[in-house]
């Protein structure tokens, strides 16, 4: 007769996985495979709180935690692992607490630090499987790379506004991140969350998704993601697959040309020269001295409509090229968006376009908000 020691469970987690032993796909091996394992979850954000939690939930042995942030309230619409009273704490202080009321038979271990090209292969070695929940073009390829360098599978996801990405990475055989996209984009090319917004259930969708992949990885079952690209597109529920093929000009798996980490540093320039950027403080001193330079927000109307600098005039960096003959040439112009991204790029735009005196404003309306002019509402 077999017993919860015969098992390899004990009777309290025999109890709490029930659900799992019971599926024949699973069984008590699948689930002691599943105690047994190593999962490391880079980002403890929008995509890292769902992964976490129903990792955790799952009985996976060993939780890695990656991230070194602070929970901040604008992150509460989608990054479920915190709550109001954790607001000015480390996320992966908040994280941790969490995970282990929600189940305290799992071991959390902390990475309160940056993932960076001289810590990312000590931090992964080890691990059975990694997550990527990071928000960054940085550190996604930085990932990429130490799986591919540590041989460690990478449950890939991103999102952005309405819509998401999913995959398996790096597994044998498999293509790899940069298989996909070899090289990142050029910064502000492609608007960060928290320029362009995200949907507060998407990352809980697209990271359910990443968990469910890394618990087939762990228990060897079903067929996973690997040479696939799963497009979620949460507006009309669409799913679609696309074929992803191993590269074998691929710098990291394929001709394995990458043999050491070197972290994605792209530089913003145009015509061979770096945009110059205008902090907020210095920006208002300008104001008060009377030299007034011609303002330009190329936000979206939705966002003037929240707050915006006096005197600025709204132009949305898409109808910034039909827009042009709007803008003085006899003057030193400013532009700014919420965060300095969007900003960058019409600036790079304008300077391209012949006009001269072009600045960027750094950190965006919300750096004015907290500098300058704390009625400027925050978002």
């Amino acid at each position: 007769m077999t017993t919860a020691f015969d098992a390899g469970l004990s009777q309290e987690e025999l109890l709490r996985y029930s659900r799992h032993v019971i599926l024949p796909e699973v069984g008590l091996a699948g689930q002691r495979r599943l105690k047994g394992s190593r999962v490391l979850v880079v980002g403890c954000g929008g995509l890292g709180s769902p992964v976490a939690l129903y990792l955790a939930a799952a009985g996976v042995g060993h939780l890695g935690l990656v991230d070194f942030d602070v929970v901040d309230a604008s992150n509460l619409q989608r990054q479920i692992l915190h709550g109001t009273s954790t607001i000015g704490r480390g996320k992966i202080e908040s994280a941790e607490a969490r995970l282990l009321d929600l189940n305290p038979l799992v071991r959390i271990e902390r990475f309160e630090t940056r993932l960076s090209a001289g810590n990312a292969l000590e931090i992964i070695r080890g691990y059975d499987v990694v997550v990527d929940g990071t928000d960054n073009f940085g550190t996604r390829y930085l990932v990429n790379d130490a799986c591919v360098l540590l041989g460690v599978p990478n449950a890939y996801g991103s999102i952005f506004r309405f819509e998401g990405q999913a995959s398996v990475f790096a597994a044998a055989k498999g293509p790899c991140y940069r298989c996909l996209f070899r090289t990142p984009p050029p910064v502000g090319a492609v608007p960060n969350c928290a320029e362009g917004g995200v949907l507060g259930v998407l990352p809980g969708l697209v990271g359910t998704i990443q968990a469910t992949e890394a618990i087939k990885l762990l228990v060897g079952i079903g067929r996973p993601l690997i040479g696939e690209l799963l497009l979620v597109d949460a507006l009309d529920m669409r799913f679609r697959r696309v074929k992803v093929r191993k590269d074998p000009e691929c710098p990291a798996c394929g001709t394995r040309t990458i043999r050491e980490l070197v972290e994605e540093n792209v530089v913003c320039e145009t015509g061979g020269s770096a945009v110059v950027d205008v902090t907020a403080v210095d920006l208002a001193a300008a104001r008060r001295r009377g030299e007034g330079p011609f303002l330009l927000d190329v936000r979206e109307p939705h966002e003037w409509a929240i707050g915006r600098i006096e005197g600025a005039e709204l132009i949305p960096l898409g109808e910034l090229a039909g827009s042009l003959g709007r803008l003085p040439r006899d003057r030193e112009i400013v532009v700014y968006c919420k965060g300095g991204s969007r900003s960058a790029r019409a600036a790079q735009q304008l300077v391209e376009a012949g006009f001269g005196g072009v600045r960027n404003l750094a950190g965006g309306i919300l750096a004015w908000g907290r500098d300058v002019d704390a009625a400027v509402p925050r978002y």
